[in-house]
């Protein structure tokens, strides 16, 4: 038995045993799905994923609201001081829990830890690296031999300092033995522009943001930065082919806060292990350029303790500061 058939058969055990009264609590109007970006990244397009199917799940009116602002930790701050019932949750990003609060000179609003609890794991976000149409590199060796040839000379594009773009490309420079420079935007937008006109060579970035430019010839997939690659390109090369350790991965979960009771949890729990195992949304995901990941609290709270060590010891190898 697979720990999601073990989820989904505990959940329907489970939600008969509820006391009435408890049952009757959660929900009991719409609820709140906090996106701390705005439309059109990969946190958005899972949280929109993710709502159609929990209507159904949980039998109300699930709305997702976008809060962009401060890498995503307004939406979090948000959802931090909503009640802790269960109908206002955070669309959380492996940046938010990861990385940020290990940033040095990063401004955090709120304790991640104590103002917030995992719910569960969603959608694993598949990272892959690009290069401009015309560029010049078509393999990673080639873009490692040329790095190694010419020190600091090429360039790669992230959305800021500290940025999941940012350390990737920090672990590509580590793993390879070479000194590229970083080129910090704004924007997604702004930096996925300067990379399809050759301005920048390269980016790590979210696969679900680079699939339409990739379709239409504005960018050339060089390679995934995870452990497979997407079945929308099943013959993409990984990163790792090259450089062994390079493993760049990202996840967009749930989060609600602090003091959640039991059956609130339960509900949410079986709510989710309905929605993930629908054929319907692994399509969807898969479409999309995610993967379905699943987890409930527990492992949730270990994928962020992982991530954490993981990332960390990027951070204070490279030194990156916050912006």
């Amino acid at each position: 038995m697979t720990a999601l058939t073990r989820r989904l058969a505990i959940g329907a055990l489970a939600a008969p045993a509820l006391p009435r009264a408890a049952r009757a609590a959660f929900p009991d109007h719409d609820v709140r799905l906090l996106v701390g970006f705005s439309a059109g990244g990969a946190v958005d397009l899972v949280a929109r994923l993710v709502a159609e199917p929990l209507r159904a799940a949980l039998g109300q009116n699930v709305v997702v609201e976008n809060q962009a602002g401060a890498s995503g930790l307004i939406a979090a701050e948000a959802a931090a001081r909503a009640a802790p019932d269960g109908h206002t949750l955070y669309v959380a990003a492996m940046s938010a829990y990861a990385v940020l609060p290990q940033l040095p000179g990063q401004r955090m609003p709120l304790d991640m830890d104590r103002d917030l609890v995992p719910v569960g794991n969603v959608a694993g976000v598949l990272n892959a690296l690009v290069v401009a149409p015309g560029s010049p590199f078509r393999t990673v060796g080639a873009l490692v031999a040329a790095a190694r040839a010419a020190p600091e000379r090429l360039t790669y594009a992230s959305t800021g300092n500290g940025t999941s773009q940012h350390l990737a490309g920090e672990l590509f420079s580590r793993l390879a033995g070479v000194r590229m420079t970083h080129v910090p935007y704004r924007g997604g937008s702004n930096a996925i522009v300067d990379i399809a006109a050759g301005r920048v060579d390269m980016m790590f970035g979210n696969f679900p943001e680079f699939i339409g430019q990739i379709r239409d010839g504005g960018l050339r997939l060089l390679a995934f930065g995870g452990t497979q690659a997407s079945p929308l390109f099943p013959d993409v090369p990984l990163v790792r082919d090259t450089l062994p350790g390079f493993e760049v991965t990202s996840w967009i979960g749930l989060a609600g806060p602090a003091g959640l009771p039991a059956p609130a949890l339960a509900a949410w729990d079986a709510a989710l292990a309905r929605v993930t195992a629908a054929p319907g949304f692994r399509r969807r995901i898969a479409e999309s350029g995610l993967e379905v990941l699943a987890q409930d609290g527990a492992a949730f709270r270990a994928t962020i303790a992982a991530d954490r060590r993981r990332w960390g010891e990027v951070i204070q190898g490279a030194g990156i500061r916050a912006e």
